[in-house]
């Protein structure tokens, strides 16, 4: 590594470094999100012809550098042949705050999910006994850890955004340290699960053939158990989740609109 200038950002006035390292210096933290080969190919398309203008962030611990924004570029970079990199050395205390980078591309809720369940791994690992509670700075809502669970330990497929809406409107930061919230996360998330195999049972029974169809029917059994401009749900998780659920199992083809998007 080899340190370029150090300066102030203008906001939190705290010191920053801009540093140039060899690609393979950077370390990639364990609660990264997935790696998209289109957006690392769109990049490097980007970089052919513009130049490596955007300098990925880094912050320092124990073993290295870690990359906390710019995984992509760095790996686009590497796929072209370049030995160097330009990064911005951040204060170490923001290598948790990942949720909050992502500049590249705004992940959907899927990989901010799986990002989420990584990211509490981490701190489980760190300290069994903090309350999650506690932690809800570092993450962007209690629903992703939720679906981090469903699909990083139930069902990889599980289509997250169709019950993005109605999970946020149930589910809270638990006051409980961290080995006993992941038990209850898993127990919500099982409940999810049971709630997509009803949707998916809803969606044969209607004899219905577009994908899409299954986030309108999820939709459609929330306005039928808590009517059509429901803004807050009082339930607790899984009393709301039966409703739903109960709501799915009587929802008929009319009550859906009759056709397919």
């Amino acid at each position: 590594m080899k340190e370029l200038c150090r300066f102030e950002d203008p906001v939190k006035k705290q010191e920053l470094r801009l540093a140039l390292f060899g690609v393979d210096e950077i370390l990639i933290p364990p609660f990264q999100r997935d790696l998209s080969e289109g957006l690392k190919r769109n990049l490097e398309l980007a970089i052919e012809k513009l130049g490596f203008l955007h300098p990925i962030i880094v912050v320092e611990n124990e073993n290295g550098y870690y990359v906390v924004d710019g995984r992509h570029r760095l790996e686009a970079l590497k796929e072209l042949g370049y030995g160097e990199i330009v990064g911005i050395i951040a204060p170490r205390e923001l290598a948790l705050h990942i949720l909050e980078f992502n500049t590249e591309k705004p992940p959907n809720v899927r990989e901010r999910s799986k990002q989420a369940y990584r990211l509490f791994q981490e701190f489980l690992a760190r300290d069994p006994q903090t309350l999650e509670i506690d932690l809800m700075s570092f993450f962007k809502a209690p629903e992703l850890i939720t679906f981090g669970f469903v699909l990083e330990e139930y069902e990889p497929k599980f289509p997250a955004s169709f019950y993005e809406s109605l999970v946020s409107k149930i589910d809270r930061f638990l006051h409980e340290p961290l080995e006993e919230a992941a038990q209850e996360r898993r127990r919500r998330a099982q409940k999810l699960v049971e709630l997509n195999k009803v949707v998916n049972e809803t969606y044969a029974r209607l004899g219905l053939t577009n994908a899409l169809m299954k986030g309108e029917i999820v939709r459609k059994a929330v306005q039928l158990a808590y009517g059509v401009r429901v803004r807050k749900i009082e339930d607790d998780f899984y009393e709301a989740i039966e409703r739903v659920k109960e709501a799915c199992q009587r929802l008929s083809a009319e009550e859906l609109g009759g056709h397919e998007l």
